[in-house]
């Protein structure tokens, strides 16, 4: 088939003028050369992904990102689906939307979320998967089941520990045990109907080698599709996690037919390294979460981990994802005003100071060239600064702005974060379901 041609008008406007990528772009089995008209430079564009194929990416270097803000977070239905929603704009692969034998709310929530967005094209016509998290019993699976059912590609993820501390402390149970139980109820949620599971062995980092072979060995032939393989505790270091991906990737039987996965938590501050080492070692589903939020000292960043693809994806092996890194910031802000965990301003990527040059060496540099001092464009994030020049011009700008619009301010002086405060709070208000009126107190003195 003869490639097609696609010209760019000059009023093309580049999403950066970096680019990181072949100059190539699949759509649905086309494949799609590009000439530019205009004499900008050509914009980065990340390769068109695969179409979904439950236990295998037919671009190898392909990555799925796989998000579990809304299972590691505790959210209301609602601010759920509003996530959800901003999820599926940025172009997650999988939406990891709750636990849902958790509670009746949670179990509704997952629902309307596999219904509402589970069904839903975005504008490159990219659908999410929809997944239910479950323990290794049958209440779980079930309840999981049915909250994803409704969605176009729904999917249940279900876990049982496999490291010595756990098995025997937590789960009272032996290996032989263990095994059976992963086995029978990868099986089970398979005879329900559901074509697409995902099985992770719990604290994988601290488990031994050869058992880890053995269960997800059986855990394939039950009719596993996808292999998560977790760093619980945040224990391991980046070496030691690539080894131990690469070990499964080359030890494990029946590896080729499914996806392997990682899911890396952030007790030692390592979780973003020990992901990239994991994909750069074969893993190609990532487990992340907006500004890393999670249990303990949080999960691997999805904003670390893409925008580290998208800079040094040639390095990692020409790796890249379909997340749409414009709309990163507005997923954080979300994500932050929903949850109450404040982003701290040093935060990579989406902190307050991450694109703020307040030296005067680096003031210098960034007026001569922004790349001296920035290696990726705020506006590739979907971040827009006031100041061209990426520079901060001091706490009196919007100050002297307001009053000259009329407005008293008493002389204080508002920044950035004030002026994002009041929009957060305009824009991610709580839906008003009562308000209090007015209330009459009488007193009654009885002698």
């Amino acid at each position: 088939m003869a490639a097609q041609i696609l010209d760019f008008p000059a009023s093309f406007t580049p999403i950066t003028t970096n680019p990181t990528y072949p100059l190539r772009i699949l759509l649905p089995s086309k494949p799609l050369s590009l000439r530019v008209s205009s004499h900008k430079p050509f914009p980065s564009i990340c390769l068109r992904r695969p179409d979904y194929i439950l236990n295998h990416i037919s671009d190898r270097n392909n990555v799925r990102i796989f998000d579990t803000t809304l299972g590691d977070g505790d959210q209301p239905p609602k601010e759920k689906l509003d996530i959800a929603r901003q999820l599926a704009k940025l172009g997650v692969d999988i939406i990891e939307a709750g636990f849902p034998a958790l509670s009746e709310a949670d179990l509704e929530a997952v629902k309307l979320i596999a219904q509402e967005v589970g069904n839903v094209a975005g504008e490159d016509g990219h659908v999410p998967v929809i997944c239910g998290l479950a323990r290794c019993n049958k209440n779980d699976i079930d309840r999981a089941w049915e909250a994803v059912k409704d969605a176009k590609f729904p999917r249940v993820h279900t876990f049982i520990a496999t490291s010595e501390i756990h098995m025997k402390y937590k789960l009272k149970m032996s290996k032989e045990q263990v095994v059976e139980k992963a086995r029978s109820m990868v099986a089970y949620a398979r005879s329900l109907g559901c074509d697409d599971v995902e099985f992770s062995p719990e604290d994988a980092g601290r488990s031994e080698r050869e058992f880890l072979y053995e269960i997800l060995g059986e855990v394939i032939k039950a009719g596993a599709t996808t292999l998560n393989i977790p760093d619980t505790v945040g224990y391991n270091w980046p070496r030691e996690f690539g080894h131990l991906i690469a070990d499964i990737k080359s030890n494990t039987p029946g590896i080729e037919n499914v996806i392997i996965s990682t899911h890396c938590q952030n007790d030692l501050g390592l979780s973003t390294a020990n992901t990239l080492e994991g994909a750069y070692n074969g893993a190609r589903q990532l487990e992340v979460t907006i500004n890393g939020i999670g249990e303990r000292a949080g999960n691997a960043s999805l904003e670390e981990v893409v925008m580290t693809l998208k800079c040094k994806g040639e390095l990692l092996g020409g790796l890249y994802t379909g997340i749409n890194t414009r709309h990163i910031v507005m997923a954080s802000k979300m994500v932050e005003e929903y949850s109450g965990l404040q982003v701290q301003p040093h935060k990579a990527i989406v902190g307050a100071n991450a694109f703020a040059h307040e030296s005067g060496i680096h003031q210098d540099g960034m007026l001569k060239n922004k790349s001296t001092y920035e290696i990726t464009s705020p506006e590739d994030i979907g971040l827009f600064r006031s100041s061209e020049s990426g520079l901060t011009l001091g706490k009196l700008r919007y100050s002297v702005f307001l009053i000259s619009l009329g407005f008293d301010i008493d002389g204080r002086e508002l920044t950035d974060d004030d002026l994002i405060a009041l929009v957060s709070d305009e824009v991610f208000q709580p839906k008003v379901v009562w308000k209090f009126g007015d209330v009459q107190v009488y007193t009654i003195f009885i002698s």
